[in-house]
């Protein structure tokens, strides 16, 4: 269960997430978390959150944003804003560690559906096993938070 400063690192991706304030904190109101990525981080497949929307700062680096078929660059210092609905996908491709402050309206479940994708992806990396039923298990339980658009 995901806690106000919990750290929690996907050994897969190489990206570290802290809660700031969980969904108990702001009333499920909303989810706010610093999201670390490492340098030539590994996009995360297009998705979409059907009740949610997300801000973003870039606080540190900068990232790649997937919106559709455009790829821009942010900077730091630069904000966005993912309505509901809009497929997306956003990584690290510099050479140094980004830092992202971002946040989820509403929060829904979407810190235990960060933490049980990190506990899978993390099982995966220790016992080099290849975890696509877990995961497809895990997106049909987190439909109402996270979305892949097409599953590879």
């Amino acid at each position: 269960m995901a806690y106000k400063d919990q750290t929690i690192t996907n050994l897969s991706t190489g990206q570290t997430i802290r809660f700031l304030q969980t969904a108990k904190d702001t009333n499920h109101e909303f989810l706010e978390i610093e999201a670390a990525y490492d340098a030539h981080s590994k996009p995360p497949p297009p998705h979409y959150h059907p009740y949610q929307e997300e801000d973003f700062v870039i606080v540190k680096g900068e990232m790649e944003l997937q919106m559709g078929d455009k790829t821009i660059t942010l900077h730091e210092g630069d904000c966005f804003h993912i309505p509901a609905n809009t497929v997306h996908s956003m990584w690290n491709n510099s050479g140094s560690l980004a830092i992202v402050n971002w946040k989820t309206r509403p929060a829904l479940d979407t810190q235990y559906f960060l933490e049980a994708v990190t506990d899978i992806a993390n099982q995966k990396v220790d016992n080099n096993e290849h975890p696509s039923a877990l995961l497809k298990s895990l997106m049909e339980k987190y439909s109402n938070t996270f979305r892949v658009s097409k599953f590879v």
